[in-house]
């Protein structure tokens, strides 16, 4: 599936998502829970405007998002 994310600037200077699209999709970040920032790549655990939870990467080296998981709301 095609990941698109739109970012700004972070408080550490990171880019950091504020919506992605999943196909035709679009969720907006209600609220990033926590993240994990390397020399590499970066994480973001994020609450999206459907209420599920997502953990979203992002490759320095090639400027890629992936996601790496998908919690449905309760």
């Amino acid at each position: 599936m095609n990941l698109q994310v739109e970012t700004r600037q972070g408080m550490h200077g990171e880019r950091e998502p504020i919506a992605f699209t999943l196909g035709e999709r679009r969720i907006e970040v209600i609220q990033v829970i926590d993240r994990w920032l390397a020399a590499d790549h970066s994480y973001f655990k994020i609450t999206g405007s459907d209420q599920a939870t997502y953990i979203l990467r992002y490759l320095l080296a090639t400027r890629e998002w992936d996601m790496t998981l998908f919690q449905a709301p309760t």
